[in-house]
């Protein structure tokens, strides 16, 4: 509000200002009154505004009002409103709220305040690899997800496990649910996501011939409707080889020794146990795909030339594949875990030199085996002294000695809370076979060509999937199922239950880990 004496005097508009200006100070006059009686009292609002009342003021604020009263009308202005300042009541109302500012307070305080049903479905909700950390930051944490094993499980076992891993692998019965078995599932299925991520690179490279970038973009609907009609496949193949090496292993520790080529058998009796697990459909959709999955990983091991010796020594390629017998071993004992990691090493020579290092250390103890390379080794450098050999051999047996003990070693100085004592110390599926009981395992094992084609098509034609032998998919037929574009919603059904979430269906980003070479 402009001064009085600004406006012409004694006209209509300078007898409004007048009033105002009177009525003005008696507002000033009550403020002052209510003023008193805040300070007196000891509860005060956080009103904004209330800075108002107060008669001292910042040098900042101070500083600010006399730069504006050295201009023009404003010095007026500024002097007015300090006679008659507004009322309270218009400077509360007339001031924009604004939000007050918040006490934050720590995630992790907030959870613990938590009760334990509630952290303990929060936790469940995790990722099941982010639960597994979860025991890492404190002992507290460890041991709330350590003692609520069983619902956590039975949430991902819900809501995260597809229906064709629980029906191969079902909970046990009589025991409470746990990690160990969560993690069996886990492990299966990401070994069959990663090993049909390669084979899929593999067939679209090797067979369709897609080899550029621009033909690799056009089958790549193809691809990923392949890779994923691969992985149920491959998940009931590494049932087949896991449940196969444990019955085989029982039944020559029942026979003393004796095994099943010193057995007379029209059906293979293991295979025969093992089939009868399976459903029609999961047995004759793995029985079309089980040929394209031993050629390929034969094909793996095999030199890239089909040309002969002569070829291959000009390319480097010095090996020639490795004889049946060393497949065999590879799938009964080393399952589809030990394929894979055959399967990624880079380079033929390489992988080559792979394969019979683990096929040696089936049947050679370490020591035996770093003395050849040892051998091997010195017989390339120049000669040394009797006493620097003897020196060296005996610091690198010690090393040997140290590094065949380094796993108990590791587990000494790993806490107790964390593995032991939990379900996660039982090990791996599918882990590595004692010494006595690969050498009891390597002379029985059957042939490559006779592992479950015989055996599963005779049960075919027995339960009467198919009538004719020439009804079952083969060769060009089943990559036009695996590629084909319907039957999707089938599938779903059958494979992940009425529910299919992506949870259950694995990721690139987590399986696509190295590339092809």
């Amino acid at each position: 509000m402009e001064p009085p004496h600004i406006t012409e005097f004694g006209s209509k508009r300078y007898l409004e200002k007048l009033h105002q200006s009177q009525a003005a100070s008696q507002s000033q006059a009550n403020a002052t009154s209510a003023g008193a009686a805040l300070a007196q009292s000891e509860f005060i609002l956080p009103l904004r505004g209330a800075d108002l009342l107060q008669p001292e003021k910042s040098p900042v604020k101070q500083n600010d009002q006399r730069r504006s009263e050295k201009k023009g009308f404003g010095f007026l202005r500024n002097k007015f409103h300090s006679k008659h300042p507004p009322p309270i009541d218009e400077v509360v109302t007339e001031l924009p709220e604004l939000p007050t500012a918040k006490r934050r307070v720590p995630f992790d305080i907030l959870f613990a305040a938590l009760p334990n049903e509630l952290q303990v479905e929060i936790i469940a909700s995790l990722p099941l690899s982010d639960v597994l950390n979860l025991r890492l930051a404190s002992r507290a944490l460890h041991a709330l997800v350590s003692l609520n094993e069983a619902p956590i499980t039975r949430y991902h076992l819900d809501h995260h496990v597809p229906a064709y891993a629980k029906r191969l692998y079902p909970a046990p019965q009589g025991v409470p649910l746990n990690f160990h078995y969560l993690c069996g599932i886990w492990h299966r299925l990401h070994v069959a996501a990663k090993l049909s991520y390669l084979m899929c690179e593999w067939i679209s490279k090797e067979l369709f011939l897609m080899n550029t970038e621009e033909k690799k973009r056009e089958f790549a609907p193809q691809r990923e409707r392949m890779r994923r009609r691969l992985i149920p496949v491959l998940f009931t193949i590494f049932h087949f080889f896991e449940t196969y090496r444990k019955l085989h292993l029982k039944y020559l520790n029942e026979h003393d020794g004796n095994g099943l080529l010193r057995t007379p058998y029209t059906a293979n009796p293991i295979e025969t146990e093992i089939l009868n697990m399976y459903d029609d459909r999961t047995l004759l959709r793995v029985h079309e795909a089980f040929p394209l999955v031993m050629s390929s990983f034969c094909r793996r091991l095999r030199p890239p030339s089909y040309v002969g010796r002569v070829e291959r020594s000009l390319r480097g390629y010095l090996r020639e594949k490795p004889p049946d017998e060393v497949h065999v071993a590879m799938l009964c004992i080393g399952g589809l875990r030990q394929v894979e990691r055959i399967w990624e090493v880079k380079g033929y020579n390489t992988r080559r030199a792979a394969v019979d290092s683990w096929y040696a250390s089936l049947t050679q103890d370490p020591i035996e085996l770093e003395t050849k390379k040892r051998r091997g080794m010195l017989s390339l450098k120049r000669k040394k002294s009797s006493i620097a050999v003897g020196k060296t051999s005996t610091h690198e047996t010690n090393s040997v000695s140290r590094n065949s003990s380094s796993s108990n070693i590791v587990h000494e100085k790993q806490p107790e809370n964390l593995v032991f004592g939990t379900s996660l110390a039982a090990g791996m599926p599918m882990g590595p076979l004692d010494k006595e009981e690969a050498k009891l395992l390597l002379p029985d094992l059957p042939a490559l060509q006779k592992i479950w084609m015989e055996t599963a098509e005779a049960m075919i034609l027995d339960r009467k999937i198919v009538e004719r032998p020439s009804d079952i998919r083969r060769n060009a037929q089943i990559f036009t199922e695996l590629i084909r574009e319907d039957g999707y919603e089938d599938e779903d059904q059958w494979l992940y239950g009425t529910v299919a979430p992506d949870s259950v269906r694995p990721n690139l980003d987590a399986i696509e880990e190295d590339p092809l070479e």
